[in-house]
Order: C-alpha cells, then structure tokens, then sequence
C-alpha cells in the first residue's frame, strides 16, 4: 500500500508561503496544501500567484487539495449568490495550481442538516463546471457537522454525484468519539483525503481545539488502527499532516516538517506489519 505524503502549511503557519514551499520539499513530502488566504495575503503584498507556482514546479511539489470554502453553509439567500461567486475563484484558483480539490468547512453554528446538504450539491455543480471537486469536511468543535458520521451522512445524502467526497481527519474523529465501524462505510472512492494529527493527553474528547494537536505519536489517537482501517477499504490517496499547535510554530519549521514525515512513515509502517 502506498500512500502520499504532503504538509499543510498550517503546521508551520507563521513562515512565509515561499518559505513553506520550500521547506516541505527539503523535508521530502510530495505534495503541500495550501491555504487560499494565504495566497491572497501574498498577492495582496505585490506577489503574483505565477511566482508560487514556480516555486512548487522547481521544488516538484503538487497540490492535492486546497483550503478553505468558509460561510457558504449558513448564509443568508441574499448572501448566498456572493458565496457562490467566492467558491468559484477560489476553485478558479486551486485549477490554476493542478489541485483537484478544494476542501468545503461546514457553518460553524446550527444549520439545518438538508440546506448544509443542498448548498454542498449546488458546490458541486459549480465545480464541476470549473475543474475542481469541492470536499467536505466536518469539524468537531462546530456545532453543525462536527463528526466523522455527520460529515460522511451529508457526503451519502448527495452520493449520487460521483464527486462527493469527504476529507477525513485523525483529530476531529478522535475529538466527537466517532467509531472506526463508521469509517468502514465510507468506499475509498468517496474519500478525498486523510489528515493526520494526535490529540493531547490532558484533555478529554470534545474539549479540545486546534492548538491542542500534537505531533504524530506524541498523543493518544490509535493512529494505527485508523490507518489499518484506511488500508482495508483500499486507500492509497495522500495523507497530509495538519496541525496548529503553537508550540510547534516557535520550534525550526524545516525541524517539524521532517519529524512529522518520519513519525507518519512510522505509523505506516505499523499498520502495514
């Protein structure tokens, strides 16, 4: 079983984007997600996006998936035209990067479950128009998709479109108690991505956040039998290492990035034994 690797870049968030690149190409992952503020943000500073994407074809890096689509769950209908309008420059961006998915984060309030399902079939459509796949993502301290088994109910609700997918994640799953038996459900095939991530040991399942990840292996998600599981259903995508813990950003990026390549290929190697 092969597998991917790529770093998201909110492991080592404070360095500039150039610099990102750079350093998840010396730390030897294949690919990097990129988030699209931050190219905004570099743009909006005199950058060209041109520029970025140099960087990634001189260090050999792809782009599997970029983040984020924000607010087009709970928007109001007058606002939702100009949702629509955002998710297509930004899937007009993640094309001009080769990525073939842009990850869709769930209202971070109460929303009824059949519009979170409707507005991510209408993503959907306008993706598909465009090039690129919207995926969708649950998130465990948001109060509407939290869960791994909310987040693949909305995916099923709209499985009749070949291109509704899901992008997993180690630390949401392990932080709403979701169960490995859900993620048998799931085919491979409706799986755009893995996140990897480990959980603090002082807090329990539902309390924490996003600083409280912790590098791979130094926490108490069964890292092991997630993977094990991924294995059995036939995933082979890319597996991106995702975490915002500032303890780590104070630390040498170049550092964090190789130890959370090797600390995955560890983890691999045990689900494979």
């Amino acid at each position: 079983m092969t597998f991917r690797l790529s770093l998201n870049t909110s492991t080592i968030k404070p360095q500039p984007l150039l610099e990102k690149v750079r350093i998840a190409a010396e730390a030897g992952y294949d690919g990097i997600e990129l988030w699209v503020n931050d190219i905004y943000e570099f743009v909006g500073q005199g950058g060209e996006v041109g520029e970025v994407q140099r960087a990634l074809r001189d260090h050999g890096l792809q782009t599997p998936s970029m983040i984020a689509l924000r607010g087009w769950g709970e928007a109001a209908p007058l606002e939702y035209p100009l949702m629509i309008d955002e998710a297509k420059r930004r899937m007009e961006l993640a094309r001009r990067f080769d990525c073939p998915y842009l990850v869709c984060s769930p209202p971070r309030e109460r929303c009824a479950f059949s519009q979170i399902a409707d507005r991510y079939a209408d993503l959907l459509e306008v993706g598909r128009s465009i090039g690129v796949k919207p995926t969708f993502e649950y998130i465990s301290f948001f109060n509407s998709v939290a869960s791994l088994e909310q987040g693949w109910a909305v995916v099923n609700r709209v499985s009749q479109d070949p291109h509704a997918t899901i992008i997993l994640d180690a630390f949401h799953s392990w932080n709403t108690n979701s169960s490995l038996d859900t993620l048998r459900q799931i085919p491979a095939s409706r799986i755009s991505h893995y996140h990897i991530d480990d959980a603090a040991a002082h807090l329990t399942p539902g309390k924490q956040r996003d600083p409280d990840r912790v590098m791979v292996g130094d926490g108490v998600i069964d890292l092991v039998a997630e993977l094990r599981v991924l294995i059995e259903l036939g995933y082979n995508g890319w597996i991106s290492l995702e975490l915002f813990n500032p303890a780590l950003w104070d630390r040498d990026p170049l550092e964090v990035a190789r130890l959370g390549r090797d600390r995955i290929l560890q983890t691999i190697a045990s689900a494979t034994e």
